[in-house]
């Protein structure tokens, strides 16, 4: 099982009628199985989060718009860290989060934004902790 965010850049291929954009394959590193894909969507100035999840590895790949991930590790109260990974198809990535690390977004587009999550579980709301923004200190305002 993986233990620490992994970002994995991904192939995007051109044609002249559009893009191939990958997102996971069974031997990737940072899959854990499959159970269940979904997407979501973030309206411009939005951010959602904080969320944690108990059991479920998150893939995160964003094929539309740009997001920014803050990742807030306090499983080891000694070494606590928070990291920042921004998402977009200029930056195409998948963003693999193991459980119990809080994440939250925000839509960094000026139009809405779409992440697609590939995960190992199927999505059981009693199997994640969610907090309000404010709990975890992190500017939102800064951005690279």
């Amino acid at each position: 099982m993986l233990k620490k965010p992994l970002l994995t850049k991904l192939d995007i291929i051109n044609s002249a009628k559009g893009r191939v954009l990958h997102a996971m394959k069974k031997s990737d590193l940072g899959y854990e199985g499959f159970e269940e894909a979904y997407f979501s969507t973030i309206y411009p100035k939005c951010i959602k989060g904080w969320k944690r999840h108990k059991s479920m590895t998150l893939n995160l790949i964003v094929p539309l718009g740009k997001i920014r991930f803050v990742l807030y590790d306090d499983r080891d109260i000694e070494n606590i860290n928070t990291n920042s990974y921004i998402l977009s198809c200029d930056k195409y990535f998948r963003l693999t989060i193991p459980p119990m690390i809080w994440v939250a977004f925000q839509s960094l587009h000026n139009k809405e934004s779409i992440l697609l999550n590939v995960s190992n579980l199927i999505h059981n709301p009693r199997e994640a902790d969610n907090i309000e923004l404010e709990k975890i200190n992190f500017d939102w305002s800064f951005v690279k």
